[in-house]
């Protein structure tokens, strides 16, 4: 008997079960179209099923010549249905990392066209050593983030993140927009971002989903000197200025420094909400992937801008902060180093106000080192099993204006031991040792069990 399904149909098929190598996705007008042809098939195909019935009655047409049309009908009604589907729900994207943004905050980036949703969640259960500081054991169910992203067409789509923090609005608990931009690509060079966008600065604040760094909580260096997550008002740039060179600039409402305190910068930030902009600031970041080392990115990042917001009498409060970076991925080796340095300007004046001593300067750095060994344990495994090492030291206090006094609790070390396992790429489970020293007083060591995911 002829066969009915056209080339286009057929091609399509083997698509959808896997079979075609590397076939590419048709665009939604051209799937549309082979609806359209399809639909036309069908209705022929039942056409003449129908004659062939009415000939069976008649005792004219054999049993298998109708069960054979029934059996094609049934097929290209499959397929049919399966291509009406990818109009609505596009093809599950791969995770990776796209125009500064986290694996899946870049899931939008690789739709055609509409709504994309993602997110990504993670708890822990922590056990102090000692009860140094009022410590106590606890468990938290840390965050839940939800991305939502909508491609409007090939050049223009809105991309945000939705957090719930500590599982409640209250215990400390809120919810708030991590970020929301409109992107507009207009060249792979020079692209426009708007909105409230994440600091491109350091490694944890523009990716800091769980299957993605080491250990349960994220580098202090990257809390206490970078204030990750930062995000703030702001329009800039990025793109992609040579192979494997990347940028991204913002001028953004610069810091308020009513919230600076000893420990850091990290209570200046304003997040968008009613932010003060009497003073403007810029952050720019770049970074190099090195094709002669494969893996191999270097880069660095820094922020500029007066934080007085006309709070603190005529103090302008020049801020500074600048750190470089470098990450090397090479089969199952991961190694991470990170510095970072800042400086307040009328720390005096600062320190009067908040009323304790603000660091002039503050600096930090570390080191960290993770192997998977799963490929020794079970070579055919697709399983992920990493020991890591992190060093981190920080002071948010090393240098204080005159007639403050530095407070060497501040001044810490940072000793860490873990495994981060992923039985699939999405989900990682934690375990990892902490080891926290000071110049001054005693910090409590720590025990951190925890899961996360992505989707």
């Amino acid at each position: 008997m002829k066969k009915t399904s056209c080339p286009v149909t057929a091609a399509l098929t083997l698509a959808l079960a896997g079979t075609a190598p590397a076939a590419p996705m048709p665009s939604p007008e051209a799937l549309w179209e082979i609806v359209q042809k399809q639909q036309k098939e069908i209705e022929a195909l039942k056409a003449k099923l129908e004659e062939k019935e009415k000939e069976k009655v008649e005792a004219k047409v054999a049993p298998e010549a109708v069960k054979e049309l029934k059996r094609e009908t049934g097929i290209l009604a499959q397929e049919l249905e399966k291509m009406r589907t990818l109009l609505v729900i596009p093809e599950e994207p791969k995770y990776k990392s796209m125009y500064g943004l986290g694996p899946a905050a870049s899931k939008v980036y690789q739709v055609g066209r509409g709504l994309s949703i993602g997110g990504y969640g993670e708890g822990r259960y922590q056990i102090f050593t000692g009860d140094q500081n009022g410590n106590k054991d606890n468990a938290d169910f840390v965050r839940l983030v939800l991305y939502t992203g909508y491609k409007f067409n090939d050049w223009l789509l809105f991309n945000s993140e939705l957090e719930f923090e500590h599982a409640s609005t209250g215990k400390k608990g809120e919810v708030s927009v991590e970020f929301a931009a409109l992107d507009f690509f207009l060249d792979p060079r020079a692209n426009v971002r708007a909105g409230m966008v994440l600091m491109p600065m350091g490694f944890l604040n523009p990716i800091h989903e769980p299957p993605f760094y080491f250990g349960n909580n994220r580098p202090e260096v990257e809390q206490r000197i970078i204030p990750s997550t930062w995000r703030e008002v702001g329009l800039g740039l990025f793109g992609e200025i040579l192979p494997g060179l990347s940028y991204t600039t913002y001028v953004v409402n610069g810091l308020d420094a009513t919230g600076f305190s000893a420990r850091g910068i990290r209570g200046g930030r304003q997040g968008a909400s009613k932010a003060k902009a009497e003073n403007l600031a810029w952050v720019g970041r770049i970074d190099y992937q090195v094709p002669q080392l494969t893996g191999l990115t270097v880069g660095g990042s820094a922020y500029i801008g007066h934080s007085g917001q006309d709070e603190i009498g005529s103090a302008a409060v020049l801020t500074q902060l600048y750190e470089g970076h470098l990450q090397w991925k090479y089969r199952g080796l991961e190694m991470r180093a990170l510095g970072a340095w800042s400086h307040i300007g009328d720390a005096g004046k600062v320190s009067r106000a908040v009323g304790e001593a603000v660091g002039r300067e503050q600096f930090g750095w570390y080191a960290e080192a993770g192997y998977d060994i799963m490929p020794w344990i079970r070579p055919q495994s697709t399983q992920y099993l990493a020991p890591f090492f992190r060093y981190e030291r920080w002071d948010t206090q090393a240098e204080v204006a005159g007639g403050f006094t530095r407070n060497g609790n501040l001044d810490r070390r940072l000793w860490q031991i873990g495994v981060n396992y992923k039985p699939i790429p999405n989900v990682v489970i934690k375990a990892d040792y902490r080891n926290i020293d000071a110049d001054q007083g005693e910090v409590a060591d720590e025990l951190n069990l925890g899961l996360g995911f992505i989707f």
